[in-house]
């Protein structure tokens, strides 16, 4: 059969779940128009029909019976005796319709006419796809894990479009292997070179808002608001939530009855610890409530500056600031201030004495460094660890082992 190769390209791809049944025939009838048309000089008067379901297609040409010695245009007109040819009641002026085989066209012109649909319906199909993601950007998206590489883990959906999530879009701790079902966040589609590429995350605040979405019908009923989100991933999180009903407690519903709702969105996360934390649009109460579980004895703001000196009991202090500094770290990108952590004025040691007494031992960039993370006396710093110092400070060790020297030589 002569198109046998074109049956074989409409088996390929009938099935496309991305292209529906009007553009697919659309597209099939311009691509054997732009044939005719470059065979024939015009395709206008002709008929194609295409059965994508069985592969098949007939094409037909329509034209004008004319007398023998008025015949102009061979591709519209047909002579009256090639006419009779074809059916002896045929007469001059009525309309002829004889199918064209493509056995007449050559290999050449077939062989051009398949890379011409294939080509044309693979752009569709990609354009199709960036189109449905285009869309679903800020979405969740489940998917299974098909590669996994040193820089990014290649994820098929259902219909089996590649989505890519790099290895920075991953949790630290997230460990896939081929097969694994995956959830995350679409945050990215662009085309390059003609392909879409979908990029998935798992580390963005918007995965962690969509879960709660999931979790907790009252946010996704849009009784409770999600005001921002801060996280550092796989570590903590700070989430502020804000109801409009007085009758709704925000954080209780996002709880849950004994932590029922979080502890689905804790395990997605790898155990990354959740604060939720009831909003309000008074800032020293937002900047307590965002230090918890540290108890504060008294706030100071500095809007000039958005910065806040919090004043804490000795013991409060590591509370405040957290494993590694995450805990201050996140409620300063919450509230909007920076936060300066100060020792409760008389709860000092009698025997401790303050850095800046040390200002002409110790730079001042130093001490300063020192007080971010609450060290504001010579007991506090040498109360620490030297890699806990290097750890909270972006102090090098040589620089925290001076340091640390200094201050002991007061006490010995």
């Amino acid at each position: 059969m002569e198109n046998v190769n074109l049956i074989d390209t409409f088996s390929e791809f009938k099935e496309l779940k991305n292209i529906d049944r009007p553009t697919m025939m659309s597209v099939l009838e311009d691509v054997f128009r732009s044939m005719l048309a470059k065979k024939y000089g015009s395709a206008d008067n002709f008929d194609i029909i295409v059965n994508i379901d069985k592969g098949d297609f007939e094409i037909w040409r329509n034209r004008v019976v004319v007398e023998d010695d008025e015949l102009v245009d061979p591709n519209t007109q047909i002579s009256l005796s090639k006419a009779k040819e074809i059916d002896e009641d045929y007469e001059a002026g009525e309309e002829v319709s004889d199918e064209v085989k493509f056995l007449d066209f050559g290999r050449r012109a077939i062989l051009s006419l398949r890379q011409n649909l294939t080509a044309r319906i693979l752009d569709l199909e990609k354009n199709n796809i960036y189109i449905k993601y285009k869309d679903r950007i800020g979405e969740i998206v489940t998917g299974e894990v098909y590669q996994v590489w040193k820089r990014e883990i290649l994820v098929l959906d259902d219909d089996g479009n590649e989505l890519i999530i790099p290895k920075n879009e991953q949790i630290p701790s997230d460990h896939f292997r081929k097969g694994d079902t995956i959830r995350a966040v679409v945050i990215k589609v662009e085309m390059k070179n003609n392909t879409p590429f979908i990029i998935l995350s798992r580390t963005s605040p918007v995965f962690l808002e969509r879960l709660f979405e999931l979790e907790v019908p009252e946010i996704f009923d849009g009784l409770i608001t999600i005001k921002k989100i801060v996280r550092v991933p796989g570590e903590r999180a700070k989430v502020a939530v804000e109801s409009y009903d007085e009758r709704i407690d925000p954080v209780g519903a996002c709880v849950g009855m004994k932590g029922s709702r979080i502890h689905g969105i804790v395990r997605e996360l790898r155990n990354e610890n959740i604060d939720v934390i009831n909003y309000t649009s008074n800032n020293q109460l937002f900047i307590q409530r965002a230090l918890s579980p540290a108890k504060i004895t008294s706030i100071k703001l500095i809007e000039e500056t958005k910065r806040a000196e919090i004043y804490l009991k000795p013991n409060e202090v590591s509370l405040a600031i957290g494993k590694g500094g995450l805990n201050i770290k996140l409620a300063s990108q919450l509230t909007g201030y920076e936060i300066d952590v100060y020792r409760e004025p008389g709860g000092e040691d009698e025997e401790d004495v303050n850095l800046e007494e040390f200002s002409d031992e110790i730079e001042e960039w130093i001490i300063d460094e020192l007080k971010s993370i609450g060290c504001d006396t010579a007991r506090s710093v040498l109360n620490l660890s030297i890699s806990d110092l290097v750890k909270r400070t972006d102090l090098e060790e040589e620089t925290v082992k001076e340091v640390v020297n200094i201050l002991k030589a007061e006490f010995e």
